[in-house]
């Protein structure tokens, strides 16, 4: 899903992402003592360091609304960086005293949106960031979140609106940012490289700023089929020094696509935790022929067929590719690329359709993301070259 970037209020910056690195959905642990797992933070680590001084906080007033949404905040923040689930489930723990009040404040509802938002229950987020603007209308975050919600469910006119109230609320390049990624997948490719190109060599951006934006440019010129200029901007991003799980999963896509599996196994192969990372590991794997891909094809077998017991839909795009691509299971593939157009349509999403109604060779599966295609007029060498392709379906 669309990459979450938030930039005012009380989260500070945070990206949600499922298009790059899909989470687990939280788990939500039920005893403050119940330990998860032995994490990767080391107690001499300023975030490990501050972590635990909130914690501390909130064990002597679980209720200090100040303090829970610092650290339920700081978790997302750990879980989008290191690609573990459990920190949104302790964010969510965290908000526990606020989460099934009528009316909770509006910093739990933003949280609890992001939350959601991963969760893919999407009109619960739009109806938490909804009650957030009825008390706070100037809240960009609020605004950003709503845009970003409805790029993931193309409905591009409403996203417009959420990005254009962003003119007076917050910096330039939030707006241009916004706006730009809409540009980049609504036929006007060209037009939204150049903004951001300019936003990136222009002043005022923190690095977390800089990834948001770099990352956007490269998606957008490597759908483009400009492949020099993906390559930089994924360049500049990285170059910030910062990990970012998203910015991971798409260069991964970006090498993948270019057949540079190898690059991908040294890019990915200590990033296992998120299903969508270990998934393309294992794709380039597979093409490698490597031992351990069989063990991974297990692994990523568990993780979805557990999902599926617990009924979370938060997997069903990496299921389908992981379907199509490591058990070349066409049928089964394509039901849950269907599946998941139903929920989510951006590139990736009209990409798996095509490529899964094309392997089964069923036409009329894929006339919903080629009518996305022409109705959008959307850019990208990849959805042209399959449609041109359904041509020679029968």
């Amino acid at each position: 899903m669309k990459r979450l970037f938030t930039v005012v209020g009380v989260i500070g910056w945070f990206v949600l992402s499922d298009v790059g690195a899909s989470y687990s959905e939280p788990y939500l642990p039920t005893d403050d003592a119940q330990v998860l797992e032995r994490l990767s933070l080391k107690g001499a680590d300023p975030i490990a360091r501050e972590l635990e001084a909130l914690r501390a906080d909130l064990r002597r007033n679980p209720r200090n609304l100040e303090t829970a949404v610092k650290l339920a905040a700081r978790y997302i923040e750990q879980g989008r960086s290191e690609g573990d689930p459990r920190f949104l489930g302790q964010a969510q723990a965290v908000l526990s005293p606020w989460w099934s009040e009528p009316t909770p404040p509006p910093a739990v509802l933003l949280l609890r949106a992001t939350i959601r938002q991963n969760a893919h229950e999407f009109d619960l987020a739009l109806a938490d960031l909804d009650n957030v603007l009825a008390v706070q209308p100037t809240n960009a975050q609020a605004w950003l979140t709503k845009a970003s919600i409805f790029q993931v469910q193309a409905r591009y006119d409403d996203a417009r609106r959420a990005c254009r109230r962003l003119a007076r609320l917050a910096a330039s390049h939030v707006l241009l940012g916004c706006l730009g990624d809409l540009a980049g997948v609504t036929g006007q490719s060209a037009k939204s490289r150049a903004s951001l190109r300019a936003v990136l060599s222009g002043p005022g951006l923190s690095g977390r700023e800089r990834i948001w934006i770099a990352t956007i440019l490269a998606e957008i010129a490597a759908r483009a089929g400009a492949i020099r200029d993906a390559e930089q901007a994924f360049a500049e991003a990285f170059k910030v020094g910062i990990k970012d799980q998203y910015l991971l999963g798409a260069y991964a896509d970006f090498l993948l696509d270019l057949r540079r599996y190898r690059d991908v196994v040294s890019l990915l192969r200590s990033e296992t935790r998120a299903d969508g990372l270990l998934l393309r590991l294992a794709i380039a794997e597979q093409a490698l022929n490597l031992p351990a891909l069989r063990n991974h094809t297990t692994e990523l077998a568990a993780r979805f067929a557990a999902a599926r017991e617990r009924g979370t839909t938060v997997h069903v795009r990496e299921e389908a590719r992981f379907a199509l691509a490591l058990l070349g299971d066409s049928k089964r593939a394509l039901s849950l690329a269907r599946e998941n157009w139903s929920v989510q349509r951006e590139p990736a999403d009209a990409r798996l359709l095509l490529e899964c109604a094309l392997t089964a060779r069923n036409r009329a599966a894929a006339r919903p993301a080629l009518d996305w295609i022409k109705h959008n007029r959307v850019e990208d060498v990849h959805l042209q070259q399959l449609a041109r392709q359904f041509q020679e379906v029968a």
